[in-house]
């Protein structure tokens, strides 16, 4: 009788130990988000940057380059939440960690003039969450050497004036997103090739 309960608690813990190699492996397959997402706002930030020296008089406007990207990134998550099928528990919790961010992070957007829309300083520390998070959840250190760059960043945007606080936030951006997408990317084709 015994041996049949420790049977069951050895397929147990096998059975969780699978989902979250299983749940890991759909996270690492996400690289396209944290390239598509850094660019799009790193580029977002410089050209604010570049608006503000030029003198332009709606430099906010730059900002528009996230609707089409928010429409490939949902069109993309669509078809490879169709691909896969089924997720695993932890496969969501990250999902809706990732969504809680975004409906956060729209929140702030639409009430920005009750904070004189000093959004910067605010979106770097809550953009350190979901990537930390998402570092530790995949043993991924570069992911989590970005979430601590977000709250790094976050804290001298607090101490910079609007203008430069866009050249710090690309700078997180590029350091929080962009660098771990392209090792992300990295290790998901060496990942491949030794599965071939």
């Amino acid at each position: 009788m015994e041996t049949d309960q420790s049977f069951t608690a050895r397929q147990s813990l096998d059975t969780i130990a699978e989902m979250i190699l299983q749940a890991k492996g759909h996270i690492l397959q996400n690289s396209f988000y944290f390239l598509l997402w850094g660019w799009v706002v790193a580029i977002a930030h410089l050209g604010v940057f570049a608006l503000l020296q030029a003198g332009y008089a709606k430099p906010y406007q730059m900002w528009l380059i996230t609707l089409p990207a928010a429409l490939v990134s949902f069109y993309y998550g669509y078809r490879s939440n169709r691909q896969r099928g089924h997720t695993t528990i932890l496969g969501q919790i990250m999902l809706w960690l990732w969504v809680s961010f975004c409906i956060t992070l729209l929140c702030l957007i639409f009430f920005g003039a009750d904070i004189n829309y000093q959004l910067n300083p605010l979106i770097l520390l809550l953009s350190a969450i979901p990537t930390l998070v998402s570092g530790v959840a995949m043993r991924f250190r570069p992911l989590v050497v970005g979430g601590i760059l977000f709250w790094i960043g976050g804290i001298a945007c607090f101490l910079a004036s609007f203008e430069f606080q866009n050249l710090i936030a690309a700078g997180a951006v590029i350091g929080g997103y962009l660098i771990p997408g392209h090792l992300l990317k990295s290790k998901q084709a060496a990942d491949h090739v030794q599965g071939t």
